[in-house]
């Protein structure tokens, strides 16, 4: 059974698409960009700043659905500019302990929606 996820504390769906599809035990988010969910507005600020603000929206999607960054087992990193993955792995790794990181990918891109620097997807699994 298909179960859709979606919380006001994340941005909202700019497709036809939803936050987050819950089948069985797992859940797939869809890719999240540096957009602040009160207002749909773009943020623009460092590199560190929006990929904090993309952490944040997954998180509430996470808790959304009852689970947390434990749960996270796949994660999917895009950026626009390679340069940058020293700044967004900081930021992203503040999120997991190494021990039980979640298996990712990082792809440089040429662009992602509305030409933001960063998107990422996860899957989680409850246990």
């Amino acid at each position: 059974m298909k179960e859709i996820i979606n919380t006001k504390n994340a941005p909202a769906p700019i497709g036809p698409y939803n936050q987050a599809v819950k089948a069985g035990n797992t859940l797939y988010i869809s890719g999240q960009i540096p957009l602040i969910p009160s207002t749909m507005q773009l943020y623009s600020g460092t590199i560190k700043e929006e990929t904090e603000l993309v952490m944040q929206s997954l998180n509430s999607i996470l808790e959304e659905a009852g689970m947390n960054f434990e749960n996270v087992v796949k994660t999917t990193i895009f950026i626009n500019d390679m340069n940058n993955f020293q700044y967004v792995n900081e930021v992203y790794g503040k999120y997991f302990q190494d021990e039980n990181a979640p298996a990712r990918e990082t792809v440089a891109v040429k662009t992602l929606p509305k030409s933001v620097r960063i998107e990422i997807s996860m899957i989680a699994v409850s246990f």
